[in-house]
C-alpha cells in the first residue's frame, strides 16, 4: 500500500487507548440445534471435595481451585484480587453463579476450566459489572470453560497484550434477542490476540470481535446466532481462518469506523473459512452501526485496505454471499477528519460460492435489488471510490479491487458494481456494471500473521 493509505511503520507501533463503547447491548428467536461443542471440552477429572471453597493445592501453590458452591462467588472475588503473576485460577467442572462481574488486572495469569461444556460461569443474575468477565492484565490465558448469559459483555480483555482465549463458549441461552449482551470475545486495544477453538453464540453485536488490535489469529472457532459472527474492525495484522460463521445476521465482517483511537485498518487475511445460511434477522438495537447490516450476507469488507478473502466457501445467503463497500454507503455523517472511508486494495481469489442473493433484506438490500434486479450478485462493490487514485476512469490496480479464480456451484460467479456515488443519491439513473474483466489482476498476497510463542 502506498505511504498515504496505511499508517507509517505499524509493526512497531503503540497500540492506542480503546474507545469506550460506542455499541451496547430485539426480536427473538432461540437457536434450533445447539452447536456440539463436547469434543472441544477437555477430559474432566475429579472435583476438589471442598463443594463452596478454593484451595490452592499442595502441589503447586500458584494453583487456586474453585469448586461450584454458596460461597464461592465471595472466593473468586477475593482471589482475583489478591492475584499475583504466575497464578493458575482451576475451575472445576460444574456450573457457577455470579451476580457480579469479575475482573483481573494482574499479568502473566491462566484462567482455566474442564471444558466449555463442564465448567459454566453463569451470570443470568447478574445485577453488577459490565462484563462476566474483565481482563486488564497482560498475558493473560483463559481456556476451557464457558461463560453464560451476561448482563453485558461476556468476556473482555482491554489493552491486554499477549491474551489468549482457548476452547472458550460464550453464549445468551435464550436465543437471539435485542436484550443479550453485544460482544461475546471482545478483546480490543491489545497487540498479541489469538482467539482459538472458541464458540460464540446469541451476541447482540458480534460473536467474536477484535478491535484496534495489531498481531491478531481467530482460528478454529464457530460463531452462530450471533449478528455479526465474527468482526475484525480497526485492526493491523490479522487473519480468520479455519472458522464456521452460520446462522448470524452477516458471517465475518472486516469494518474500519470512523471516531475511535486506531484507524486504516489492513492487512486482514480471511481464508479457508465456511461461511453459510447467515439469514438471521438482525437482533442489533438500533443505531448500532452492526444495525445496518442486512439478513443474509456473508462476508462483508468496509473500508478497509490490503484484505485477502482466498479459500472460502461462501454460501446460502439471502441477501449476497458478498458485499465490499464504503463507509459512506451507510448514509451516516463523518465528522472525523481523520477517516478514511474506502475499500482499497482488495483481493478475492479462489473462494468456492454457493447459492444466494434471492431475498435481499433492509434497506440496503432492497437498494441493490432495486438498482441491479434479482438474484443479487455473489460479489457487489458499491463502487465509491477516491477520485484521486483513479487513472483514466477507472481505480488504479495499486488500490484496486482484484477479482479472479473463484468457482461457484452449477454456474458462474456474478459481479456487479452499483456504480459509485449516483447510485447512493440517485438510484434511478444508477450505471452498474457487471464486467469482471477489469477486476481480472491479481495482488500481492496478505502477510501471514505471526505471534511469538504460538505455532
Amino acid at each position: 500500500m502506498a505511504a498515504d493509505n496505511m499508517p507509517a511503520d505499524t509493526a512497531e507501533a503503540d497500540v492506542p487507548e480503546p474507545a469506550a463503547d460506542d455499541r451496547a447491548p430485539d426480536s427473538s428467536g432461540t437457536p434450533a440445534d445447539r452447536p456440539d461443542t463436547s469434543e472441544s471440552a477437555a477430559d474432566a477429572t475429579d472435583a476438589a471435595d471442598s463443594k463452596d471453597s478454593s484451595d490452592r493445592t499442595d502441589a503447586d501453590d500458584n494453583v487456586v481451585t474453585f469448586t461450584p458452591g454458596p460461597e464461592t462467588q465471595k472466593k473468586v472475588l477475593e482471589e482475583l484480587i489478591l492475584a499475583e503473576p504466575g497464578t493458575v485460577f482451576q475451575f472445576e467442572e460444574g456450573t457457577y453463579e455470579f451476580t457480579d462481574g469479575l475482573s483481573l488486572d494482574v499479568d502473566n495469569v491462566i484462567i482455566r476450566g474442564r471444558g466449555m461444556d463442564r465448567t459454566i460461569l453463569s451470570f443470568r443474575n447478574q445485577e453488577a459489572g459490565a462484563e462476566g468477565l474483565l481482563i486488564t492484565g497482560n498475558n493473560v490465558t483463559v481456556e476451557d470453560l464457558a461463560i453464560e448469559d451476561t448482563k453485558g459483555n461476556a468476556v473482555k480483555s482491554q489493552k491486554a497484550d499477549n491474551i489468549v482465549y482457548r476452547r472458550v463458549r460464550t453464549e445468551w441461552t435464550g436465543g437471539p434477542k435485542e436484550t443479550n449482551g453485544a460482544y461475546g470475545l471482545y478483546p480490543v486495544g491489545s497487540r498479541n490476540v489469538l482467539v482459538e477453538g472458541c464458540v460464540a453464540i446469541g451476541a447482540s453485536d458480534a460473536g467474536i470481535y477484535v478491535g484496534q488490535s495489531i498481531n491478531v489469529i481467530v482460528r478454529n472457532c464457530r460463531a452462530e446466532f450471533n449478528v455479526a459472527g465474527i468482526e475484525i474492525e480497526n485492526c493491523y495484522d490479522a487473519e480468520v481462518h479455519h472458522c464456521v460463521a452460520t446462522n448470524n445476521t452477516g458471517g465475518i465482517l472486516v469494518f474500519d469506523l470512523p471516531d475511535l483511537p486506531q484507524q486504516r485498518g489492513h492487512n486482514v487475511r480471511v481464508y479457508s473459512n465456511q461461511v453459510y445460511g447467515n439469514n438471521t434477522p438482525n437482533f442489533a438495537p438500533k443505531g448500532n452501526i452492526v444495525a445496518t447490516v442486512p439478513a443474509g450476507s456473508g462476508i462483508e469488507i468496509m473500508a478497509n485496505s490490503n484484505v485477502e478473502i482466498f479459500d472460502n466457501d461462501i454460501r446460502d445467503h439471502g441477501t449476497n454471499n458478498m458485499l465490499i463497500i464504503s463507509y459512506i454507503t451507510t448514509g451516516k455523517d463523518i465528522k472525523d477528519p481523520n477517516y478514511y472511508p474506502y475499500p482499497e486494495t482488495i483481493h478475492v481469489h479462489h473462494n468456492r460460492f454457493g447459492a444466494g442473493g434471492d431475498k435481499p433484506n433492509n434497506a440496503g438490500g432492497l437498494l441493490m435489488a432495486a438498482i441491479l434486479g434479482m438474484p443479487l450478485p455473489d460479489i457487489v462493490w458499491d463502487g465509491v471510490v477516491n477520485e484521486d487514485h483513479l487513472v483514466d476512469g477507472q481505480l488504479s490496480k495499486e488500490y484496486g479491487i482484484a477479482i479472479h479464480d473463484n468457482v461457484k456451484d452449477g454456474g458462474e460467479v456474478t459481479f456487479a458494481s452499483l456504480g459509485g456515488l449516483t447510485a447512493l443519491q440517485d438510484p434511478g439513473n444508477a450505471q452498474p456494471s457487471r464486467d469482471l474483466e477489469p477486476h481480472n489482476f491479481t495482488l500481492p498476497p496478505v502477510p501471514a500473521v505471526t505471534i511469538p510463542g504460538i505455532d
